[in-house]
């Protein structure tokens, strides 16, 4: 027996591998750009396929497409939705522009398959289900991937959003219990003013709080779609009523909130929906990596280092250093926020490369939503249940640096003035003495008054600490 059957296109014949479910087209994607290696993500899977199965039933149900061919490839495409098929979508991420190889992989792979569940063999020539005729019906690429990237987004938003969420959640609770640690702050990477570890890691939390917000405010852009405008908005080719019923049935598949577009032509020529929600990912992403970093700083040491948290040992941390531990998942989390910025990069170059009613850039844009939405939902994830749950406090390395900064004299400047503050400052370096002893060896304060400035606790909770003390 042959391992390849002949399938046809416009181009002439193609060997395409005896059991594939794809078609010619998709053979010559394959063919054409073995590039990478990487297939498309599930997302983008669910989302085209989703996009055939509403175009089957608005069809059928518009009197355009017959239900002998209309239902068939409604089941077939129920399956891949269901997660069957799932290695019949070969075509590289790098491929033909806009995404025509992807689209029509999916056409061919739901044609194919209806056809078998019709009872016909792949390599029947008498096949009745038509990938461009039918399953394409009333589409075009130029509409259907734009479409599917925002229907793909929006299926794992909420996934995304919920790991953000749990480690802001992490962090707010070790706020609470962390409320009572006063520590030295650090401006500059030097000795501030005192500040509590509860104060500190609860700003970590509403920075999150805030990028979610963001994350969810861009959202909402991508959920207005414009399926429907065929091949450059125009909407040649499609129903009058085409638009507006494939928007309220894919909203009815997916249980997704969609709105129609308010112009077909907007909604493909430009990506700046895209662009906007990758850079709401982006600014958590930095965000993120500024909290990684603190954390390792934090817990730098464990002997020569701040060492004011600890991370959870998950694994050795030298093949040569017996006993050393590092902040993996912290390190871990760094990276894969470097690539997730590296993704925005992409998707801005991309999005920007549009020329006039088409943006050809779109399988990349696709690529790279899906991929940073993928890293920042696995990093996180693994970052909060293996690093952030488990940090613990040291609360004697804490206040034992607390105890050696001289900067507590900023407390006294409405006292005894900054250039005296200064004054002491130095000297409790130079001489490696405390600012009590020497305040009090100057004359600048009564021992009973300076004991209530220079309460640290008090400090943390603003306002004129040495006035009210003198008062």
């Amino acid at each position: 027996m042959n391992d390849f059957r002949i399938e046809k296109d416009s181009l002439g014949d193609v060997q395409v591998p005896a059991g594939a479910l794809w078609g010619a087209q998709t053979q010559r994607a394959v063919d054409n750009f073995p590039v990478s290696g990487l297939k498309p993500w599930p997302a983008f899977v669910w989302s085209q396929t989703l996009i055939k199965r509403a175009a089957a039933e608005v069809n059928r149900d518009l009197g355009l497409l017959a239900p002998e061919l209309a239902n068939p490839i409604i089941q077939a495409a129920d399956e891949i939705l269901a997660g069957q098929w799932r290695d019949m979508f070969v075509v590289d991420p790098f491929q033909a522009g806009a995404g025509t190889s992807h689209n029509m992989n999916t056409n061919e792979v739901i044609s194919n398959r209806a056809n078998q569940l019709l009872g016909f063999a792949l390599e029947d020539s008498k096949k009745p289900v038509n990938a461009n005729d039918h399953v394409n019906m009333a589409q075009s690429t130029n509409d259907t991937i734009p479409t599917a990237i925002r229907l793909g987004v929006l299926w794992r938003l909420e996934e995304m959003l919920s790991a953000l969420r749990g480690l802001a959640e992490t962090f707010e609770a070790k706020a609470v219990d962390w409320d009572g640690i006063v520590k030295s702050g650090r401006t500059h990477l030097q000795d501030a003013v005192p500040i509590r570890l509860g104060q500190e890691v609860g700003a970590w939390a509403v920075a999150l709080r805030r990028g979610i917000e963001k994350i969810e405010m861009a959202a909402e852009h991508l959920r207005r779609l414009g399926i429907g405008g065929t091949a450059n908005g125009t909407g040649l080719n499609a129903h009058p009523e085409y638009h507006a019923r494939m928007v309220a049935t894919l909203g009815k598949l997916s249980g997704l909130k969609l709105y129609t577009s308010d112009n077909l032509f907007e909604s493909m020529q430009a990506h700046g929906d895209s662009v906007f929600f990758s850079g709401a990912i982006r600014t958590v992403a930095q965000d993120l990596v500024r909290i990684a970093n603190d954390v390792r700083l934090l817990s730098s040491g464990p002997t020569t280092g701040l060492a004011e948290i600890t991370c959870p040992p998950v694994q050795p941390g030298s093949s040569i250093m017996p006993g050393k531990v590092n902040p993996v998942l912290a390190e871990m989390l760094d990276m894969a926020m470097f690539h997730v910025i590296g993704c925005d990069t992409t998707v801005t170059l991309a999005a920007q490369a549009g020329q006039l009613e088409l943006n050809v850039m779109m399988p990349i844009i696709a690529h790279n939503l899906f991929e940073m939405m993928q890293v920042m939902i696995g990093s996180v994830n693994a970052f909060n249940d293996r690093c952030a749950k488990g940090l613990v406090a040291n609360k004697e390395r804490a206040e034992g640096w607390l105890s050696r900064n001289p900067i507590l004299v900023t407390a006294l400047n409405p006292i005894i003035g900054y250039q005296n503050g200064a004054s002491v400052a130095k000297q409790s370096l130079a001489e490696n003495r405390s600012i009590k002893e020497i305040v009090l060896e100057k004359g600048l304060m009564s021992e009973e008054d300076l004991d209530k400035a220079l309460d640290a606790g008090k400090m943390t909770e603003g306002g004129i600490q040495g006035i009210a003390a003198a008062g």
